[in-house]
């Protein structure tokens, strides 16, 4: 194999490689955008069931009614 094939094939890969390095980091950062928003809907979520909590505590605080 000529040293201009090789050069060729060389450039070739290259090419290829950082095609392929580009899409992973497209998938990469889109990813990231997707776990910060599911965490920022983690972070309601259990935002939303502590204070779904502190109300049923309050109900259970409570006196239990007279017993005929």
């Amino acid at each position: 194999m000529s040293l201009e094939a090789r050069v060729t094939d060389l450039e070739s890969r290259l090419a290829f490689q950082d095609d392929t390095i580009q899409a992973l980091n497209d998938e990469l950062v889109a990813q990231q955008r997707v776990i910060e928003r599911l965490q920022l809907q983690m972070a309601a979520l259990l935002k939303r069931q502590e204070e779904m909590v502190g109300q049923f505590d309050s109900f259970e605080e409570e006196a239990p009614p007279p017993h005929y």
